[in-house]
């Protein structure tokens, strides 16, 4: 008989724009994956589903939920507030499913500081430049022009917490980040480590800080 072993849980995060929910919705159908589906009190954008891509709630019922410590990370994101359902992710790790998260660095943090005994692997996906992140952006949110300067203006902080991630990747092509991903996951599903260029990335990180 063997012991029942359990899910890893894989974060993505990335400054805004960069791609990380269109890779992690891939990354889940491509290797079975299930995702963390997040609570949140911001409104839907268009073709957004209630429960299949955020539970869009009340601010009311969120700081419910907190006060009820139904969270394992929550955080404050642009004006609105996210947060990840401790019951629903735990469930699925413990039955052996592996779990894929889209969350911003303020969530990773605190998932990381909690030490909890599941295996974390935490991936920071980068704009190919500043000019194609203002294009994705205007491209979402072109009915307001003020919400993408304000993504803009705090890219430069967000970038900066690419140093407390595993791996960095860079989505300049979807199909060819999607593909560096699952490596990156595979190996670290087998106990290895993935080779990335580290001077390669430190070069792009200052070509979009500058």
């Amino acid at each position: 008989m063997s012991l029942k072993k359990d899910g890893m849980m894989i974060i993505l995060s990335s400054p805004s724009g960069a791609g990380k929910t269109t890779l992690t919705r891939l990354l889940s159908k491509e290797l079975k994956f299930h995702i963390s589906i997040s609570y949140t009190t911001r409104k839907p954008r268009p073709k957004e589903v209630h429960s299949k891509h955020y539970f869009f709630v009340k601010k009311k019922e969120f700081n419910k939920l907190i006060r009820k410590n139904k969270f394992l990370e929550h955080a404050k994101v642009f004006k609105n507030f996210y947060g990840t359902s401790k019951e629903n992710v735990f469930e699925k790790l413990k039955n052996g499913k592996d779990v894929i998260f889209d969350i911003d660095w303020q969530g990773t943090k605190q998932i990381k500081k909690k030490k909890l005994n599941f295996k974390i692997l935490t991936i920071f996906v980068l704009p190919p430049s500043r000019d194609e992140l203002f294009k994705r952006l205007s491209n979402r949110d072109m009915r307001d022009k003020l919400i993408v300067e304000e993504r803009m203006k705090q890219f430069n902080k967000d970038i900066l917490h690419w140093k407390n991630y595993n791996y960095i990747v860079i989505n300049d092509n979807l199909i060819k980040c999607v593909a560096e991903i699952k490596k990156i996951i595979l190996k670290e599903k087998k106990q290895k480590k993935f080779h990335q260029q580290k001077k390669k990335i430190q070069q792009h990180i200052k070509f979009l800080l500058n």
